[in-house]
């Protein structure tokens, strides 16, 4: 396993990789973390990335590529069709999950669009442990509605419980039986809940919930997008596959799903996706719209050198070494963050560090966006940019009301063999300051509010002048000018 036990008795991670380049980034001034926010508008997407310290936005596309990957690339067919880059990646698709038929998309929102022009139809209903922004958005826009089934303690920002990300099944039961079968386009499940901190679900929730709705007849949708991660937990969290191949686990995941799609930005450290299946007639239905929105079917709209990465990258994916290392990273972030007395959710999942922004604001109300506040405010100390996970994320009814989310997070994103430990103790460290002084916080409201998607590009002014005032108090104790 990639940690190491120190004579002191500090277990830390241990990069089981070495740097061999290296890309030069910059920590500018307080004075200019707090114009470069206030131009973008209060909303870390909006930032420039030559303005940023640590970019832990997201850990979408901004994984460290392997040699293998990049050696990979030059091999690449770039024939528009029949090309021998899609059957080699196809192979070890097909390898890995056991699927019969692999359809390429350009990421995983190109899948979710395609999966849910096939099923979803107006009215009906989409069962989910929980969802994520565009899929959500895929279903709404065509008519469709969501209802999140996910376990009691998947909500509870401090637990214990290994597997939070895992479906409740007597509501998934009770749902079916008060819906109708009828009336359920697909159950979907979330390998590694992103929006409720990166939780993982069990290989045996997995199968239940494959028995639960192959009984009723209902489709079963598998995003895993975030299967790297949740794979490790499986291995180290769930006793009966401590000793499993990571391979055979895959498999029995594929053998239990319907559809399984996935970004490759996040599965496999490239850049695309795919649609999974071994269902001929579900397969024929998608297929024709691939062409039409994507591209031709042995390329989807994907670089056919970025498709020869993601083979490697896929296969290495079933190495132990290669997937334990977000999470070993996101677990001493925790660590140091929960020794300081900030809050985050626990156990440590996947994708990143997730801040309890609704404690750690819990002076700013909830309709004026303490985790967007948080993740602003947490920028002008540091200069690291993470992302609002919280009511921000939503959008707005029909009717013009707020629903406010579940749960406020700022999420830390640690992408993979991209930092090292002493950029994860900084960022500690400025979180740890900012909790101090967390009363200079303010809220925000919105200045330009998209009607879908509006995290992406809405822009937000403070309510009063904290940005000022924190940024000023920073300058005091850290001797920066303003």
């Amino acid at each position: 396993m990639s940690t190491v036990k120190f004579f002191s008795g500090e277990t830390v991670p241990l990069e089981m990789h070495k740097v061999r380049m290296v890309q030069k980034i910059n920590l500018h001034p307080v004075e200019d973390r707090l114009a470069s926010m206030q131009e973008a508008g209060f909303n870390t997407f909006l930032l420039k990335n030559r303005d940023v310290f640590l970019d832990m936005l997201t850990d979408s596309g901004v994984n460290a590529m392997s040699e293998n990957q990049y050696a990979a690339m030059f091999q690449a067919d770039d024939s528009y069709a029949g090309s021998e880059t899609y059957y080699r990646l196809e192979a070890v698709l097909g390898d890995m999950f056991g699927t019969k038929h692999f359809l390429p998309v350009h990421q995983g929102r190109a899948a979710e669009s395609i999966i849910s022009q096939t099923l979803v139809k107006p009215g009906n209903t989409v069962l989910m442990n929980y969802h994520f922004t565009t899929s959500k958005a895929h279903i709404t826009i065509r008519g469709g509605g969501i209802e999140e089934i996910i376990i009691d303690e998947g909500l509870k920002i401090t637990s214990d419980y290994p597997f939070k990300g895992e479906m409740d099944l007597n509501k998934l039961q009770e749902a079916i039986a008060r819906l109708g079968a009828e009336n359920i386009s697909f159950v979907r499940l979330e390998a590694g809940t992103n929006l409720v901190g990166g939780q993982p679900i069990s290989v045996k929730n997995i199968r239940e919930v494959s028995q639960i709705c192959r009984n009723a007849g209902i489709i079963t949708v598998f995003d895993a997008s975030l299967l790297a991660d949740n794979l490790y937990f499986i291995k180290t969290r769930e006793a009966e596959f401590a000793d499993v191949d990571i391979k055979a686990i895959t498999r029995e995941m594929g053998s239990l799903m319907d559809i399984t799609y996935f970004s490759a930005r996040k599965l496999g450290a490239a850049r695309g996706g795919g649609i999974l299946t071994s269902n001929d007639a579900l397969a024929n239905k998608m297929r024709e719209l691939i062409p039409l929105f994507e591209g031709f079917l042995t390329y989807g709209g994907m670089s056919v050198r970025e498709m020869e990465a993601m083979a490697v990258g896929l296969r290495e994916t079933l190495d132990i070494d290669v997937i334990s290392q977000t999470p070993i990273f996101v677990e001493a972030l925790c660590k140091e963050l929960l020794s300081k007395g900030v809050p985050v959710v626990t156990p440590p999942g996947g994708l990143g560090c997730h801040v309890d922004a609704g404690a750690f604001c819990d002076h700013i109300p909830q309709p004026e966006y303490p985790a967007g506040a948080l993740a602003a405010a947490l920028f002008i100390a540091s200069g690291v940019r993470g992302m609002e996970r919280g009511t921000l994320s939503e959008q707005r009814r029909e009717d013009g009301t707020e629903p406010l989310a579940e749960m406020e997070l700022v999420r830390l994103a640690i992408p993979k063999r991209v930092f090292t430990l002493s950029q994860i103790k900084y960022t500690a460290d400025r979180l740890a300051w900012l909790y101090q002084n967390r009363r200079l916080i303010g809220g925000l409201t919105f200045d330009e509010e998209p009607k879908v998607l509006r995290f992406f590009f809405g822009r937000l002014k403070p309510i009063g002048d904290w940005p000022e005032k924190l940024a000023a108090q920073f300058r005091k104790d850290f001797g920066e000018s303003l």
